[in-house]
C-alpha cells in the first residue's frame, strides 16, 4: 500500500507536462471543431425552443379562435332556439285563436239551429192551436152556447196557450 501512495516526482512532473501538451493540441487542432460543434448544437436547441414558443403561440391563438368560434356558434343556437320558441308559441296562440273562432262559430250554428227549430215548434204548435181553436168552436156551435159559456171557454183556451 505504501508504494501506491508513494509517487515518483518525475512521473507526476511528465504526466502533467504530457496533459498540457496534449491539451494544447487538442485546442490548436481539435478546439474550432468542438467549439462549432458546441455552438451547432446550442444553435439548433435554441431553434428548437423557438419552434416551440412559435407553435405554442400558434396553438394558443388556434384555441382562442375555437373558442371564439364555439362562443359565436352557442350564441346562435340560443338565437335560433329563442327564434323557434317564439314562432311555436305564435303557432300555437294563432291555432288557439282559430281554434276559438271556430267554437264560437259551432256554437252560433248551434244557437241559429236552436232558434229555427224553437221557431218551427212555434209554428206547428200554433197550427195545432189553431185547429183546436177550430174544433172547439165546432163544438160551440153544435151546443149552441150562450156567451158566457164562449167566453169562458176561449179563456181558458188562451190560458192554455205557451207564454213565449
Amino acid at each position: 500500500m505504501d508504494s501506491i501512495l508513494n509517487i515518483p516526482h518525475g512521473l507526476v512532473f511528465w504526466t502533467v507536462i504530457n496533459f498540457g501538451i496534449f491539451l494544447f493540441l487538442l485546442i490548436k487542432f481539435g478546439g474550432k471543431g468542438i467549439v462549432n460543434a458546441i455552438k451547432a448544437r446550442e444553435d439548433s436547441i435554441q431553434h428548437a425552443i423557438d419552434s416551440a414558443d412559435a407553435a405554442n403561440k400558434n396553438a394558443m391563438k388556434l384555441l382562442v379562435e375555437s373558442q371564439e368560434k364555439l362562443d359565436n356558434t352557442q350564441a346562435q343556437v340560443a338565437e335560433m332556439m329563442a327564434k323557434g320558441r317564439e314562432q311555436a308559441d305564435l303557432h300555437i296562440k294563432k291555432a288557439t285563436e282559430e281554434a276559438e273562432a271556430v267554437k264560437k262559430s259551432k256554437i252560433q250554428d248551434a244557437l241559429k239551429e236552436i232558434e229555427r227549430t224553437k221557431e218551427a215548434a212555434l209554428v206547428q204548435l200554433r197550427s195545432e192551436v189553431a185547429d183546436l181553436v177550430v174544433m172547439a168552436t165546432e163544438q160551440i156551435l153544435m151546443e149552441k152556447l150562450d156567451g158566457a159559456k164562449d167566453k169562458k171557454l176561449i179563456n181558458d183556451f188562451i190560458d192554455k196557450l205557451p207564454n213565449n
